[in-house]
């Protein structure tokens, strides 16, 4: 058979907006239904969801026949988790709090095999190249590999055009709130300095000529975002969708506000 093409690094390579949003229910079912709702990507995330490595793959499973692509949040830059993650089929990988080029040269090496860096050799037990299923496999593996590093620190935004300098790094994703809380106004990604500095990081992405990505669940604000070049935008939360439906649905019925919440990334 042949090695399943990286829709989602084609599509940031040629400067397609992508719009996606975050899956941290960890289920299975429920990737599925978000699958169906019309996304580009969906981001399983490792970091801050209690997706371990089975239940990242049963929302692999459950995504992979619907047009949309998936994309996997590691928790950290653990060489041997990112291993798994890619045997089990993670083609992109969105890696948090990136703050220096050597930690991004450093991630290249782990989902690249050797000469070009240290991933491990499995592939009979991996699902990524089908069990040995895939013809030419080692040839394309690297190439079909689509690295995103998050920046969300004073620290990451000091050495960004040092990490934008790294062959390998396909797309750099801003997280607005641990930016905030890095620049002195936790909880507040909305802050007009959080989100100048969002703006200038976006432009010098787009200045490197690598893809810009961030999370805004407000639609005025992602549009800025695309204006500035931003191509692939995280929109919503699985859990703060099912959450805000539920308060609205039993709010309506009771007669009472329920405040919603808006998503913090």
């Amino acid at each position: 058979m042949d090695m399943p093409v990286n829709r989602f690094k084609r599509a940031l390579a040629n400067g397609e907006l992508q719009v996606g949003a975050f899956l941290g229910l960890a289920d299975g079912y429920s990737a599925e239904i978000m699958a169906t709702a019309g996304f580009d990507w969906l981001l399983i995330d490792g970091e801050h969801a209690p997706n371990d490595i089975p239940a990242i793959l049963a929302q692999l499973q459950a995504i992979s026949p619907y047009p949309v692509h998936s994309v996997v949040r590691t928790p950290d830059h653990d060489v041997a988790r990112i291993k798994r993650l890619l045997d089990i089929g993670v083609q992109s990988l969105l890696v948090p709090m990136v703050e220096s080029a050597a930690q991004a040269i450093a991630l290249v090496r782990a989902t690249r095999y050797p000469p070009h860096g240290i991933r491990g050799v499995g592939t009979a037990l991996a699902r990524a190249a089908r069990w040995n299923g895939v013809n030419g496999y080692f040839e394309h593996a690297d190439s079909e590999m689509c690295l995103i590093v998050q920046i969300e620190s004073q620290a990451g935004l000091d050495a960004l055009e040092r990490i934008l300098a790294i062959d390998g790094i396909d797309a750099v994703f801003i997280g607005p709130s641990d930016l905030a809380a890095s620049l002195g106004h936790l909880g507040n990604p909305g802050h007009p300095r959080v989100k100048e500095a969002v703006g200038q990081a976006i432009d010098r992405i787009v200045a490197s000529g690598k893809a810009a990505g961030v999370f805004s669940a407000d639609p005025a604000m992602a549009k800025s975002y695309q204006e500035r070049g931003a191509r692939f935008l995280a929109a919503g939360v699985d859990t703060l969708l099912l959450r805000n439906a539920a308060v609205d649905l039993v709010g309506k019925f009771k007669k009472q506000e329920v405040g919603t919440a808006g998503a913090a990334y």
